[in-house]
């Protein structure tokens, strides 16, 4: 008996994977600033290329993306800034500054200084919630949106409702919403969960040179307050294609606050989850992360 599928064309063997090469990365990463009426934020850089921009959350820096920009910049030009409040990027006092207005321009401002109109936005955590408005106030600078760990708004505020599974997780944010609360912080305690010794003392470095307070602005401006209620359907759904790559041992933000993604997304939506990585899925799965986006990208 003949192959039935031999009047079919073989399928191309994959391209071979691309993977992180760190051992000249301080080198080769340029430190580059902008700004954003008035305020200075600083971002490195790395790469030729269509543009990512990259933007973490709580507790992090730019360096979270270290493993992805090595990686990513032979074929594009990888920018990752440090939000306002941390690192090298400037940390105004008052929490006004901290609105989601201001904090879209600091994104806007990078693909500016870039020279560029548009960009494939990637937010981790906090980073994530900038992205998801990123992509939904500002869709002509927006190329392609990746999520990690950080559910759409919509899916968070209906578990936070109606999950205690979800309460619980979230009880730290409610500690952070009070009033002092920056004060039982240090360096060392917010760079506990950086498991690599080497990258840990850079991370308390960063932090040293951060303001506690100004990070959890981030909490007490926009992170859903007691009584929760759903925010319900929104009123523009995301018009780019979106990934969303979700560790699923995160123990802060639960897997349930994803279903009903794909209602949110005009475009076509890639849900991608990781059952052995936590909440810093890029360094818990550093490679498969990378792998996933680079694939993603070159579809």
């Amino acid at each position: 008996m003949s192959d039935p599928l031999g009047e079919f064309p073989k399928p191309s063997p994959p391209p071979a994977p691309i993977t992180a090469d760190l051992s000249s990365f301080d080198e080769r990463v340029e430190h580059r600033y902008t700004k954003n009426e008035g305020v200075k934020i600083h971002y490195a850089v790395l790469g030729e290329g269509p543009l990512i921009v990259m933007i973490h959350g709580f507790p992090d820096f730019w360096y979270t993306w270290r493993h992805q920009m090595a990686a990513l910049s032979s074929q594009y030009r990888v920018a990752a800034l440090d939000l306002r409040g941390y690192n090298l990027s400037d940390k105004p006092e008052d929490i006004e500054s901290y609105g989601m207005k201001a904090l879209l321009g600091d994104v806007a401002a990078v693909i500016q200084a870039e020279g560029r109109e548009q960009a494939t936005i990637v937010g981790h955590d906090w980073g994530g919630a900038i992205a998801w408005q990123f992509a939904t106030r500002l869709p002509d600078m927006t190329e392609k949106l990746i999520i990690l760990n950080l559910p759409h708004l919509t899916g968070l505020t209906r578990e936070l409702a109606n999950n205690a599974d979800q309460q619980r997780a979230s009880a730290y944010t409610r500690f952070f919403q009070r009033e002092g609360a920056h004060e039982s912080l240090s360096a060392e305690k917010l760079a506990q969960w950086v498991s690599d010794p080497v990258a840990r003392e850079r991370y308390v470095e960063a932090f040293e040179r951060s303001n506690f307070e100004a990070m959890l602005y981030y909490y007490k401006r926009h992170y859903p307050a007691e009584p929760y209620t759903e925010f319900g359907a929104p009123q523009a759904r995301v018009p780019v294609p979106v990934l969303v790559i979700h560790g699923l041992q995160d123990p802060y933000l639960l897997p349930d606050a994803l279903s009903g993604t794909w209602d949110w997304v005009e475009k076509d939506l890639t849900l991608v989850t990781v059952p052995e990585a936590g909440h810093f899925v890029q360094q818990d799965a550093a490679e498969f992360v990378t792998q996933t986006i680079e694939s993603w990208l070159a579809r």
